[in-house]
């Protein structure tokens, strides 16, 4: 018995942020327009970010805050839509936000606004977005058959939205990079990113018990460098400067910690060389005591400063600023926020996001070798490369 094909002029896989986007832009345009998502709601991933919050975008985006083999490669996409871009739809719908720092701009009311959005923005442009969707198998290609549990769908064009790994809890997979193999596309290795880094067990023996203790440091790994908010974990480390250093860290390789970054301790050492004041004393205007008891040893907490030879104040500095350390691995994409690597982008065009060797496939957001630092960039490539492929699909 022959199925019935539902036949559209665009087939788009996945109803996150970069799916609906680009489903907007294509229904605007008149096309008709059908989205596949295999939860029974869309835009998971939109609900929980944030704090549920969503931190939808950045006023200051460029290249320079992505990741990928091919670092210009987002430009294009970012150039043509931007954060004021977006921040104008937004206004548009009374969607409240306000501005955190390093410019970072968050719902007030909740995430819940941008999916209610997103969704009268579909009602406008005629897309049908199919919930409790799931993909069997995809076919041919231009035209795309598409086998799902709800029937077969049929289309010329088809976009890949299907994200990357990170959160399988809310029903991550490797669809995409198998579609993209599937149809003869190159694939850089996917790992977490944005995620906690892990103890070693030495090292989990030595700080585990600091876990909760929190304040500003800066880590390094490689050329770059992040300052931010750290936390000690029972497993690792964690927080806004870890997470970022983490999407570009390489299993096996040193990460740096600067306990102070904004403070010459060495110098506040040296001045205060002849002082009476205890170490701990000294020491507890700065970091937690505990901190710098399982860093430095905790012997010479209780002397004078005037009796520590400024040998082991220096070497005590060191410490605090360069403490360096291998961590064991990362929490794995359960905890990661992103995921790095996908779809290489010398296989797609950056101007389209369409595959080069089959112009009617598009693929755009996670899926993509193109991840962001933390603080809205990762939804800002989900607009910009949606809006990119809802131009041309």
């Amino acid at each position: 018995m022959q199925i019935k094909a539902m036949k559209y002029d665009v087939l788009i896989l996945g109803a996150g942020a970069a799916g609906l986007f680009c489903a907007i832009g294509a229904g605007k345009r008149g096309r008709t327009v059908a989205v596949i998502e295999h939860n029974d709601v869309p835009g998971r991933k939109i609900r929980i970010s944030g704090g549920g919050k969503c931190n939808f975008t950045n006023r200051i985006v460029g290249p320079e805050h992505f990741i990928s083999a091919n670092p210009r490669f987002p430009t294009s996409a970012l150039r043509r839509y931007t954060p004021s871009d977006f921040i104008r739809l937004v206004e548009e719908y009374g969607v409240r936000y306000f501005e955190k720092e390093a410019s970072q701009l968050f719902c007030s009311d909740g995430s819940g606004k941008i999916l209610e959005m997103l969704s009268a923005e579909c009602t406008t442009a005629n897309v049908r977005v199919m919930t409790g969707c799931s993909i069997e198998r995809v076919e041919g290609g231009s035209p795309f058959h598409v086998v799902t549990n709800r029937g077969l769908f049929t289309s010329e064009t088809l976009v890949v939205a299907t994200g990357g790994c990170s959160v399988p809890a809310l029903g991550a997979s490797r669809l995409g990079y198998r579609l993209a193999e599937q149809f003869g596309l190159r694939i850089i290795p996917p790992v977490p990113g944005l995620v906690p880094l892990l103890w070693s067990d030495k090292d989990r023996g030595r700080f585990g018990g600091l876990s909760g203790v929190s304040f500003t440091a800066a880590a390094a790994t490689g050329k770059v460098r992040f300052t931010g908010g750290m936390v000690f974990t029972h497993r690792g480390l964690s927080g806004p400067a870890i997470l970022q250093t983490s999407s570009y860290w390489n299993p096996g390789t040193e990460v740096s910690l600067d306990l102070l970054p904004e403070t010459d301790i060495a110098g506040e050492l040296m001045s205060a060389r002849r002082s009476k004041t205890t170490m701990k004393k000294f020491f507890s205007g700065y970091l937690p005591p505990r901190v710098t008891s399982a860093l430095c040893g905790g012997e010479m907490w209780n002397s004078p400063l005037c009796g520590i030879s400024s040998e082991k104040l220096r070497w005590v500095a060191g410490c605090l600023k360069e403490w360096k350390f291998i961590p064991a691995g990362t929490e794995g994409f359960e905890k990661a926020e992103v995921t790095c690597g996908g779809v290489d982008t010398r296989d797609l065009s950056s101007r389209t996001m369409a595959a080069r060797k089959l112009p009617h496939l598009y693929f755009i957001g996670e899926v993509v070798d193109v991840t962001g630092w933390l603080g809205g960039y990762n939804f800002q490539w989900a607009w910009s490369s949606g809006h990119a492929a809802g131009e041309y699909v």
